[in-house]
């Protein structure tokens, strides 16, 4: 398991056109134009199409919480597959490890509240999402477009933001060197206060997803 975390992370240092920010505590890049303009509309276009009401694991009863709308990528859509492939040739994770692509949507007012992307260990929907694959080890999220104002990414513990640029890519590891998970991944998808927000997640398991 530690070799997996080490390969990713030092593909991601080797990469062309891809920097770490600096913080001790944990592994986070960020990659300008990894997507082309083109690639990213027909992105939107499927989150359009097929966008829902997003949800939660280990829901505090909040509604407001996660107020954005999601879609599953059709694996057999040629975009989806151009994209898994970039993704590949960045991370070298195998695929088989990765979730289904999302889409989501944020329009204005929408947000994500500060959460971090892997599964408490002791939470109560731990067992239903966790009992096959495992926990989640890395996240992949790429901006789809700019955002006329709000909607950027922080996180609480770096004291770091991240604004919405068109095929900017995040990635961080959600794991601790010892395997446990990284509460510094904390992070807050901040509200849309003019325009509408577009985004991509992957996020890669322990084991094969299935």
């Amino acid at each position: 398991m530690e070799q997996i975390v080490e390969t990713v992370s030092a593909r991601l240092a080797s990469a062309p056109n891809v920097q770490r920010v600096p913080h001790s505590g944990l592994e986070l890049f960020q990659a300008k134009r990894f997507l082309p303009p083109e690639m990213c509309a027909r992105l939107i276009a499927l989150i359009d199409q097929d966008r829902r009401p997003s949800t939660i694991a280990d829901s505090d009863g909040d509604e407001a919480f996660r107020t954005s709308e999601t879609c599953d990528l059709d694996p057999t859509n040629a975009v989806a597959r151009e994209l898994e492939e970039r993704l590949f040739a960045l991370n070298g994770i195998d695929p088989a490890h990765g979730e289904p692509i999302q889409g989501q949507r944020y329009a204005m007012g929408q947000e994500f509240k500060a959460h971090t992307d892997y599964f408490e260990p002791h939470g109560q929907d731990y067992e239903q999402f966790c009992a096959v694959s495992g926990q989640r080890t890395w996240t992949f999220m790429i901006y789809l477009n700019a955002v006329e104002a709000g909607g950027a990414t922080r996180f609480k513990v770096l004291g770091k933001t991240f604004q919405p640029e068109q095929g900017k890519l995040l990635c961080w590891n959600n794991r601790l060197p010892d395997g446990g998970v990284n509460p510094a991944t904390l992070h807050h998808g901040m509200k849309v206060r003019r325009g509408v927000k577009y985004i991509i997640t992957k996020w890669y398991r322990e084991r094969p997803w299935g």
